[in-house]
């Protein structure tokens, strides 16, 4: 195994510092403050811009817009991406980021509403915890019929993100399961489709409530209904 070069080596590009920095001294799942990346590259410009440049590069390094339990001043290291600080990889972006354009498309596509959990942007979470939710765009890998994959946007609240990473979708094995669905099944879908929602009951909205419960507290509401 090759090793890599130290953050130190003031000869390597400030990106490539930073990356080695983030790997060495700081780890995947740990939190940082910006006050210890500029005390690290003290004297150092725009060593902030350089760190945000690692996202172009498959690197996650997350806020408290995408993790509320963040401060405001932290950032999380949750992914490292590609070695930027071998030959030929520090200028080789992963994806092209989203334009504004683009942004809103996807965003007027999804109804201005986070796929995952229906929420609208700026609302306050059904739960009452956390911040108010904040509407961004996500990358979501398909697997198609074919076998081929590609990878699509659709938009996501900043807490659905979070929980979500690296979600994909198969279609192909989505459409032999809708195969097996019965002919009132596939109706009853088909209109939830149409409609771009679904109605819950009262009974399937509190089992929805039981499901997030901790077990010490679902196993005190199963104890309600004896």
């Amino acid at each position: 195994m090759v090793a890599i070069p130290s953050w130190t080596d003031e000869e390597l590009g400030t990106k490539k510092r930073v990356a080695l920095w983030l790997v060495q001294e700081v780890g995947v799942g740990s939190v940082f403050t910006k006050e210890q990346l500029r005390a690290a590259f003290d004297g150092v410009s725009q060593v902030d811009r350089r760190m945000r440049e690692l996202r172009d590069h498959e690197w996650q390094i997350d806020t408290n817009r995408e993790d509320p339990a963040l401060d405001p001043r932290e950032h999380r290291l949750v992914r490292q991406g590609l070695p930027v600080w071998e030959p030929g990889m520090g200028s080789r972006k992963a994806t092209e980021s989203v334009g504004a354009v683009q942004r809103r498309a996807v965003l007027m596509e999804d109804n201005y509403l986070c796929r995952t959990c229906g929420i609208g942007n700026g609302e306050a979470y059904a739960d009452g915890h956390g911040a108010t939710s904040h509407l961004d765009i996500a990358r979501r890998q398909i697997t198609l019929p074919s076998g081929g994959t590609e990878v699509q946007l659709v938009t996501e609240c900043n807490r659905c993100r979070v929980g979500g990473r690296d979600t994909d979708c198969d279609l192909g094995a989505l459409a032999a399961a809708l195969a097996q669905l019965s002919t009132y099944e596939r109706k009853m879908l088909s209109a939830w489709m149409e409609r771009d929602a679904r109605s819950f009951n009262e009974v399937e909205k509190l089992w929805g409530v039981y499901r997030t419960l901790p077990a010490s507290a679902r196993a005190e509401v199963r104890g309600m209904l004896q």
